[in-house]
């Protein structure tokens, strides 16, 4: 299993979409407080849709709180200042991918305490960074594709007929 971990999330949409992602990929979610929502919020469910009771999560009071649960957890940290890109990192089962607030990122005293786990995603330009749901689907999905899709439903199947008579 992999684990996304959200440190004080902001905004309530794109954690419920985040939440869905995780549902999908078969992750676990971790939520560290502050939150600037409440996590039965209507915008949390309907951005997570029907999915919400099926996602495994877990709230935090604070960073140490986190820690202190998690103590022998490999962390990696995506933040725009990090040197190494998410591609590069070979994700192991059990790893968890800390992704921080919307408005400002991981806390730098973190970072600098974990430099040589942090990632980052390319962008060009001066572009501050990526949607945060957007940016936990890649990276996600990139440990996902290391580790084979293990788990996951990788062949689809049309059932409409003609797909089936190659009409087209």
């Amino acid at each position: 299993m992999l684990h996304i971990v959200l440190l004080e999330p902001e905004i309530p949409a794109n954690t419920g979409n985040i939440g869905r992602t995780c549902v999908a990929a078969g992750a676990r979610l971790h939520l560290i407080e502050p939150m600037g929502f409440q996590i039965n919020e209507k915008q949390v469910k309907r951005a997570g849709l029907d999915y919400w009771d099926k996602l495994d999560y877990r709230i935090y009071d604070s960073y140490p709180d986190f820690m202190e649960k998690n103590p022998d957890a490999k962390i990696y940290m995506a933040t725009t200042k990090a040197r190494q890109i998410y591609s590069d990192v070979s994700y192991e089962d059990g790893c968890y991918i800390m992704f921080g607030k919307e408005s400002a990122g991981i806390p730098e005293e973190i970072l600098v305490e974990n430099e040589e786990n942090t990632i980052r995603i390319p962008m060009e330009g001066d572009i501050r960074s990526l949607n945060l749901g957007n940016s936990v689907a890649v990276v996600l999905y990139e440990a996902l594709r290391q580790r084979g899709f293990e788990n996951l439903n990788t062949v689809g199947h049309l059932h409409h007929s003609r797909w089936k008579d190659g009409t087209v």
